[in-house]
C-alpha cells in the first residue's frame, strides 16, 4: 500500500504564475508559506505549489499573494540538470488537486470566502 497525501494551510507568497499550452491546458504555479511551531518559537517553510486545469483558473481569478488558502494534493519531485554546473537538481512541488479559499474578507476578494471550485 502506498499512500501520498499532502494537506498544508498557509499564505500565498506570489501572485500566480499562469501557462497557458496550446492544447487548452492552463497550469498555475505559486508559493505557499505555512508556519511550523518549534520550541524555539515559529518557522516558516515555503512550499512549491503546482495546479492544472479549473483549479488553475480558480487561482488565477482569485488567489492573490498574501491570501489564506488551503491545498490537498501529493507530494512530486521535479528534476532537471543545472546548466551552469550540469549537477543534476531536484525540487520537490505539491501537485494540487483540491483548493479552498480561506481567511476573512480583508484578506482578499469580497464574498470569496464561500467559494467552492467544485462548482465552478
Amino acid at each position: 500500500m502506498s499512500i501520498n497525501v499532502v494537506t498544508l494551510i498557509g499564505r500565498v507568497g506570489i501572485e500566480p504564475d499562469i501557462k497557458y499550452f496550446d492544447s487548452g491546458s492552463v497550469k498555475c504555479r505559486l508559493t505557499l508559506a505555512v508556519n511550523r511551531r518549534t520550541r524555539d518559537g515559529d518557522n516558516t517553510d515555503w512550499f512549491n505549489l503546482e495546479m492544472w486545469g479549473k483549479t488553475a483558473e480558480v487561482a488565477k481569478n482569485y488567489v492573490h499573494k498574501g491570501k489564506q488558502i488551503a491545498v490537498k494534493g501529493s507530494l512530486k519531485f521535479e528534476s532537471w540538470v543545472d546548466a551552469r554546473t550540469g549537477a543534476n537538481r531536484t525540487a520537490p512541488v505539491i501537485l494540487v488537486d483540491q483548493l479552498e479559499l480561506l481567511g476573512s474578507k480583508r484578506d482578499g476578494e469580497e464574498g470569496m470566502d464561500d467559494f467552492n471550485p467544485d462548482n465552478f
